[in-house]
């Protein structure tokens, strides 16, 4: 499992769906998650430090959770079929851990309340991430990639586009100069 970030929640300028674009933490590798409105604004509202005058849904999970005696140790996002992701949720409840299916979205949601460590699965990373110059800002096929800790095949620019199928058209209105600015 490889260790991602938050980087940051943009909007399409073409059809205004809202995608979650996590960052690993070690790398210029990146991971968009379309999710809906609500969850991106459960996010964003976390992230930038927000107050509500009355608990968001992911609030509320956060408070369940606590007064139960559980301690959520991380989420992991961990599968992608059919491009769409799954998620869980690791909680510690007494001495065990225990595993919860979750959407991605409502997982990060509520990983940003209680500052937990957010992975992916390695497998999903290959399947669906993307590589950005770190200069250009520009997509990167993964014949020039930087190097990888694990060996793993390298395919054609074509073959990138294909990986990223559901992302692609998304990806190409992203404006990548300001991605290590944080969105206010």
């Amino acid at each position: 499992m490889i260790e991602m970030v938050v980087d940051s929640i943009r909007v399409s300028l073409m059809n205004y769906q809202r995608v979650v674009i996590l960052k690993e933490k070690e790398t210029n590798r990146y991971l968009p998650i379309w999710i809906g409105a609500a969850e991106a604004d459960a996010i964003a509202v976390k992230l930038q430090g927000v107050s509500v005058p009355r608990p968001l849904t992911h609030d509320l999970l956060q408070s369940v959770v606590n007064a139960l005696g559980a301690k959520v140790n991380s989420i992991v996002i961990s599968d992608l079929k059919n491009d769409t992701f799954f998620a869980k949720v690791i909680l510690n409840v007494d001495s065990s851990q225990m595993e919860i299916d979750s959407r991605p979205s409502d997982a990060i949601a509520l990983a940003v309340r209680v500052q937990a460590p957010i992975y992916v699965e390695e497998t999903v990373l290959d399947r669906a991430g993307i590589w950005l110059d770190k200069e250009s800002g520009k997509l990167l096929p993964e014949e020039t990639e930087e190097p990888r800790k694990s060996e793993g095949k390298k395919v054609s620019e074509d073959e990138l586009k294909k990986k990223a199928s559901a992302f692609y058209d998304f990806i190409n209105t992203i404006n990548f100069d300001d991605f290590d600015k944080r969105k206010s």
